[in-house]
């Protein structure tokens, strides 16, 4: 039996905002029911990056953690983003959470201070004792100015129980072999934190991925994703080539710039509002993410006719 469910495609959830900058409840019940139809999505991540959780207060968040929860209602298996760089105040924070509901914890490398290898396992190492669900390291290296070697995720996942996988967003394909290779615990998995090196690493040892672009396409990425993970390696490079463009283009100014305006251009949420220091989508990207959708749209009804 498995500890946790957190294998295939993962969806980091949008935090819709109104025009006013307020969370916009209605947008995210319609964006949470697109991902939820036909059971395509297999967990969902509340307050990752893509959810611009630094620019929500700890009320909004623990509103919409509740929101995303009684809506969710057991139909997907949820995950929670709760890292930072002040180890005591968030081992603390994570001490203090309401597990109801949610089936583990996504925690970023901290950012800022630039640790060590082994000020980054002290810091796993104080989370993982006080946390009431397990956790999955986050290992960003563009966002947080350090990367969290192999070896160190290794160690933690030898040693710590509740340390269950870790999204690995560092670029580079041999870095989740280099995991993966190694003796882990039976149920630690790697799981790519880049939407156009899915495939890669899956063939590297990785067994999902937590992704942006599947907000807007959950089916046709949830394909992708498992025929990789079935092997169906030509299959999945056909349709990895076909959104290469979209990927492209939904982080050339930052993200979630690029998935509230593709979310926004399929009526999918009702505002591309953003919180700054973020600022919302030019119109010339507007224009390229409109006409790659339209192209997508038409691929992917052909696919599943």
């Amino acid at each position: 039996m498995s500890k946790h469910p957190f294998r295939g495609m993962g969806v980091a959830l949008v935090t819709p905002f109104t025009e006013q900058e307020e969370v916009d409840y209605k947008s995210l019940e319609r964006l949470l029911e697109h991902l939820l139809r036909d059971q395509v999505t297999d967990f969902i991540v509340i307050h990752g990056t893509t959810g611009e959780s630094p620019c929500l207060t700890r009320q909004e968040r623990d509103e919409v953690i509740k929101h995303v929860i009684r809506q969710v209602a057991g139909r997907c298996p949820l995950m929670v983003g709760l890292g930072g760089n002040n180890t005591r105040e968030i081992g603390e924070r994570i001490s203090e959470l309401d597990p109801t509901g949610l089936s583990g914890i996504l925690s970023v490398v901290p950012y800022y201070n630039k640790p060590s290898q082994e000020g980054m396992y002290r810091h796993f190492a104080h989370l993982a004792e006080r946390s009431p669900l397990p956790i999955v390291l986050y290992n960003v290296p563009g966002r947080v100015g350090v990367n969290m070697a192999p070896s160190t995720a290794v160690r933690l996942a030898r040693d710590f129980d509740n340390i269950i996988g870790i999204k690995e967003a560092s670029g580079f394909p041999q870095q989740a072999e280099q995991i993966t290779s190694c003796e882990l615990p039976e149920d630690f998995v790697v799981l790519s934190g880049d939407d156009a090196l899915t495939v890669p690493f899956i063939q590297n040892g990785a067994q999902g991925v937590i992704s942006v672009v599947g907000n807007a396409y959950p089916r046709l990425f949830s394909h992708l994703t498992h025929l990789a993970m079935e092997g169906r390696l030509n299959e999945a490079d056909m349709i990895q080539t076909e959104m290469r463009q979209i990927n492209t283009q939904l982080f050339q100014e930052g993200n979630p710039v690029g998935i509230k305006a593709l979310l926004y251009l399929m009526r999918l949420i009702d505002s591309n509002q953003l919180r700054l220091p973020l600022v919302s989508a030019s119109p010339e990207l507007m224009e390229r993410l409109d006409a790659t959708r339209k192209a997508l749209d038409a691929y992917s009804a052909q696919l599943f006719s």
